[in-house]
């Protein structure tokens, strides 16, 4: 008896804690950086996206950041925003957030998205312009612009002001995790590591 007793209070102190996972409330309306004594309608606003108004096609892919890190006033508001413009036959490469979810609103163009769940799943879809997906916290998924002439544009709403970014090619093989690691790791030899390794690093 004791010990179910035990394993059921174990069960709820987990599903309590995983409720509350996320980025923690905060005990005021907002939170002002140390440096800051005063503040006004400055400090809730950010104009980091006004290059994107007129601005040409980019060559490569670029993602511009709304996160805590360059909009301080949405620490402890558990949101943050990031615009997603993808050239012709462009791709956000594979990656994850591992302290948010990702609603993608695409505003022009197509792209082509996925994620891989916990069972290695994958979920596709073919996006039209004004559709909206949503990459589940933590999985590894990626967007593709296959149209050869037309740009795409998204925007990427996340569950937390730091979502952060791990990006699958680059913590792989742009670490310094060993090259013989990685050869029997994807089955292969150190060459075609290296190989690989120069071609990230733009040296192929």
């Amino acid at each position: 008896m004791k010990t179910k007793l035990f394993i059921v209070t174990l069960i709820l102190s987990s599903l309590s804690y995983g409720s509350m996972a996320g980025d923690p409330d905060i005990l005021s309306d907002f939170i002002l950086p140390p440096e800051n004594t005063t503040v006004d309608g400055n400090f809730f606003t950010y104009t980091g996206m006004r290059v994107l108004v007129q601005a040409p096609v980019p060559k490569t892919f670029q993602v511009l950041k709304a996160s805590m890190a360059e909009f301080p006033a949405l620490n402890g508001q558990s949101v943050s925003y990031a615009v997603l413009d993808f050239p012709p036959s462009s791709v956000n490469p594979p990656h994850t957030h591992p302290r948010g979810s990702e609603l993608l609103f695409l505003l022009g163009g197509s792209l082509d998205v996925g994620f891989v769940d916990t069972s290695n799943k994958l979920f596709t879809q073919r996006l039209q312009t004004g559709d909206m997906f949503v990459f589940p916290k933590g999985l590894v998924h990626f967007q593709y612009n296959g149209d050869s002439k037309n740009e795409a544009l998204a925007v990427s709403a996340f569950g937390s002001a730091n979502p952060g970014t791990v990006s699958v090619p680059n913590s792989v093989f742009n670490t310094s995790v060993d090259d013989g690691v990685l050869a029997l790791s994807f089955k292969t030899d150190v060459y075609t590591i290296r190989k690989i390794k120069a071609g990230l690093a733009g040296k192929v």
